[in-house]
């Protein structure tokens, strides 16, 4: 049997624009008595990456067009977040009070583009925090940049918490991975019986986002990096666009 290890990095300073995250890493890592291994997994949260990599906008400073305008009175929001969520998304899906379903620029199909407004600094006036614009780029950047640092084969995820059709609730989801098969195919294995495994894909890297995910919380807790260790992995190199289904196999656009 493998024992996992999930282990929140405590201590982690609120998160600027420029931030370096490979140094935050490294140093949270340093004040807990730990250094990293080689197979070692970091799930970083959503909101830290996107700090870092200026994703801030200030309301103030967006104008609402005429279709943000009328869709804002549909979905009875701030005609400003709703042209930041038209202009980050490919697709309106669903619009109703209180409720805007969109295809976001990178294939996910997720409320308001992502876009969220809590844990981040309103004092300069009212903000929103977008989604980085590659999160497997930054992924695999991150994943880069430790290697140098500390000559460690380490895998990166970046996590957000999204709904699910037909479930109430959010989950921790993969947005961005790099350095394991985040879309994990099982397809020929065998079963306990022998039978081969016909059509078995696992969402690897959104199985360790949901599992870190408890650990970070959704409020104040202010553990937005958890350290996974000892998950025995292929040695597979994938991404978190993996995971999205191509739309030609989508079901239920």
């Amino acid at each position: 049997m493998t024992t996992v290890s999930l282990i929140p990095l405590a201590g982690i300073e609120l998160i600027g624009q420029g931030a370096d995250l490979a140094a935050i890493l490294c140093g949270a890592l340093d004040a807990g008595g730990l250094a990293f291994a080689d197979g070692d997994i970091l799930v970083l949260a959503q909101k830290i990456v996107s700090k870092a990599e200026d994703r801030l906008v200030r309301l103030a400073d967006v104008t609402p067009s005429a279709e943000a305008d009328d869709l804002a009175r549909r979905c009875d929001k701030d005609p400003r977040l709703v042209q930041l969520i038209l202009s980050e998304s490919d697709e309106v899906m669903r619009a109703q009070p209180g409720v805007l379903i969109v295809r976001h620029r990178l294939g996910l199909v997720l409320a308001n583009a992502g876009i969220d407004q809590s844990n981040i600094d309103h004092e300069d006036g009212a903000a929103a925090l977008l989604l980085p614009r590659d999160p497997d780029a930054s992924c695999y950047a991150l994943r880069a940049e430790l290697s140098t640092r500390t000559g460690r084969n380490v895998s990166v995820i970046i996590a957000d918490s999204l709904g699910r059709a037909w479930r109430n609730g959010t989950v921790g989801t993969a947005i961005g991975a790099a350095g394991l098969p985040a879309l994990l195919d099982l397809r020929g294995r065998a079963d306990l019986h022998g039978r081969p495994l016909e059509t078995s894909e696992l969402g690897l890297a959104d199985e360790i986002a949901a599992a870190a995910s408890l650990l970070m919380g959704q409020a104040g807790e202010r553990t937005p990096i958890v350290l996974v260790r000892g998950l025995r992995l292929p040695e597979e190199d994938g991404q978190a666009a993996d995971l999205i289904r191509p739309r030609s196999l989508d079901l239920f656009p």
